[in-house]
């Protein structure tokens, strides 16, 4: 339906309502699936990880974050229709750093250190608790690989990826529509290693 011109929600609403589909399957709908122009634009703008040399990488934190961390602790991880991983852990406004995150972050900046890129800029949302404990957590990370680079909280986290003028690692829609060059770093981890994910067909 979303590629004979419905919006995505509506299209997942009526198709979800037609088959009964409890709350959890219509989440896992609404982030997977996009049209078919969506995702080609999309795909467009998909960097892999030899590109980052000697480029700067904005880092949309939490986003990649809680995706990682699904990877790594066996939570549901959905290849979408974009080419982009997305889990579906939806508590981003209640997200609570636990074990693994420290290791997440750490998976995600040995991939960048391999990189090599000019500079890293790890944004983290203001608005989630004890986000500036976490900054400052990533930046004793960031410099233990010697990497440049900051992690930083903001308010717009969202609005300064859009507007970077940089490689930016997410896979918010809304942010690779406005990107220029976007990197899947969950993707990168999970072939790296191995990880299977999930696809809804």
């Amino acid at each position: 339906m979303v590629d004979r011109g419905y919006p995505s929600n509506s299209a997942v609403r009526y198709v979800s309502d037609h088959h009964r589909l409890p709350e959890e399957q219509r989440f896992v709908l609404l982030r997977t699936i996009v049209s078919a122009d969506t995702a080609l634009r999309r795909m467009a703008k998909a960097m892999r990880l030899h590109t980052l040399c000697g480029r700067a990488v904005f880092v949309d934190g939490f986003n990649t974050l809680i995706t990682t961390e699904s990877l790594l602790g066996g939570y549901p991880v959905y290849l979408c229709d974009d080419g982009f991983l997305r889990d579906t852990r939806g508590f981003f406004r209640s997200y609570r750093a636990s074990k693994i995150t420290v290791c997440a972050f750490s998976e995600i900046l040995d991939l960048l250190a391999h990189a090599r890129p000019a500079r890293v800029e790890v944004l983290l949302d203001q608005q989630i608790s004890r986000s500036g404990e976490l900054a400052k957590e990533v930046r004793g990370l960031i410099a233990e690989r010697d990497l440049p680079g900051e992690a930083r909280c903001a308010r717009d986290v969202d609005h300064q990826l859009k507007v970077c003028g940089s490689i930016v690692a997410t896979s918010d829609g809304n942010v690779i529509d406005a990107a220029s060059s976007v990197i899947d770093l969950p993707g990168e981890i999970a072939r790296e290693r191995g990880i299977s994910t999930l696809l809804v067909l």
